[in-house]
This record gives structure tokens, C-alpha cells and sequence, in this order.
């Protein structure tokens, strides 16, 4: 004889559910790969306010009957826990540091040693050369600004 089945609500956090058709002799593991393809790892279970963590065990031993609620939360790839003794997740290499990342702090220093040289020998900056920095500090200066506004 078939085994009859049952339908449980899966409930969400952003309060939408979906229903699930299974039989009692299916698993919790099973329940996962059916509803959650390729997410297994990523969803986790609650029923009654106890997380189910063993996948092998059938939803006949929880006591599940028509339409009982199942909390689902779905977590992201990258914050999937991973078993006891297993590796985890590598965590990104630090970025290298290039010259890309010192062009902008070497051009302040430029600037600000210009400056200095402008304040102390006034003689040797003509007017012109004095209003190129000035307009070339205001270019970094916004430059600066849309670089580390992000």
C-alpha cells in the first residue's frame, strides 16, 4: 500500500510559505533536497522552536501532522557553516598593495611640498605657477573626495 501524505507549510522569514507534499517515512535531509535543491547546506529547519539538525531523521519522529508549520531560514552561500573539523571557507587574500592605491597619497605629499616651497621661496613662483598649483590642489582635492566618498 502507498504511504498516505502529508502537507507541511513551510513558512519563511519574510512571512511567505509554501507547501510541502511528503510521506512520514521521508527524511529531514530528504525534505531539503527536494524543496531546496543545490541550497541544502544553506537552509536550516525549526519545528516547535528546536532546530532540526539531523537530517536523518524522519519526519514520522517528529510528530508532524497536516499543515504543521516548518520556520525555514535560508542563509547565503558565503555564510554557510561548515561541520565540526572541516575547513572553512578561505577568507579573501588581503588586496596588493599597487601603485594605483599610492598614486593618490604621493600626489598630496607632491602637492603639499610645492605648497611649502611656494610659501617659503615666493621669489621663485611667478603668478602663473601659482595659480597651476592652486587649480592642480583643487583637482586632487575633488579627486580625493570620489575616491573615498565609496
Amino acid at each position: 500500500p502507498a504511504e498516505p501524505t502529508l502537507v507541511l507549510r513551510l513558512k519563511f522569514l519574510n512571512d511567505t510559505e509554501r507547501l510541502a507534499r511528503v510521506r512520514p517515512g521521508d527524511t529531514v535531509g530528504a525534505l531539503k533536497r527536494t524543496y531546496f535543491p543545490g541550497q541544502e547546506q544553506q537552509v536550516r529547519l525549526i519545528y516547535q522552536g528546536q532546530l532540526l539538525r539531523d537530517d536523518s531523521q524522519s519526519l514520522a519522529g517528529l510528530h508532524l501532522g497536516h499543515l504543521s508549520v516548518l520556520h525555514c531560514h535560508l542563509s547565503p552561500p558565503s555564510a554557510a557553516p561548515t561541520a565540526p573539523g572541516t575547513p572553512g571557507p578561505r577568507s579573501p587574500a588581503p588586496a596588493a598593495l599597487g601603485v594605483g592605491s599610492l598614486a593618490l597619497p604621493l600626489f598630496v605629499l607632491l602637492l603639499a611640498l610645492l605648497w611649502y616651497l611656494q610659501l617659503q621661496h615666493r621669489h621663485v613662483f611667478t603668478a602663473t605657477a601659482t595659480t597651476c598649483l592652486a587649480g592642480l590642489t583643487l583637482l586632487v582635492t575633488f579627486v580625493a573626495f570620489a575616491m573615498y566618498r565609496r
